[in-house]
């Protein structure tokens, strides 16, 4: 399994990239939404089995780089599972994650346990 991690936090990316590596996850990082979204449209479709959202990042935030990402005119870009994860945990928060078109939003700081159940859930 290959995961795409959009986080502009350096230890965030390090304990996030050890996390996925113990599950037995290849993770490629991403410092901001711009970069992510420049890192899904180059690679081949079907490259990343989800991607990772961080929220608050600068160039692009994630509600930015998940719509457009979703706005791409490629089969699994309408299809793969882009997970919030981040500290904004309202319901609110919540609703304009899914609104942006993520499919599920993880908290942090990060539960192990909540990160690879939502990982399992979408990724087939």
């Amino acid at each position: 399994r290959r995961v795409l991690m959009a986080e502009d936090n350096g230890m965030n990316r390090i304990v996030g990239e050890g996390l996925l590596k113990k599950a037995n996850i290849l993770c490629e990082t991403a410092v901001n939404g711009r970069e992510a979204f420049e890192m899904f449209t180059a690679s081949a479709p079907g490259f990343y089995d989800a991607i990772l959202m961080d929220i608050q990042m600068p160039v692009m935030d994630g509600y930015q780089a998940a719509e457009a990402i979703r706005a791409l005119d490629r089969a699994d870009a309408k299809t793969i599972p882009i997970l919030a994860l981040t500290a904004n945990a309202f319901a609110s928060d919540i609703g304009k994650a899914h609104s942006a078109g993520m499919n599920d939003h993880v908290a942090k700081p990060i539960e192990v346990d909540r990160l690879m159940e939502a990982l399992k859930r979408w990724i087939k």
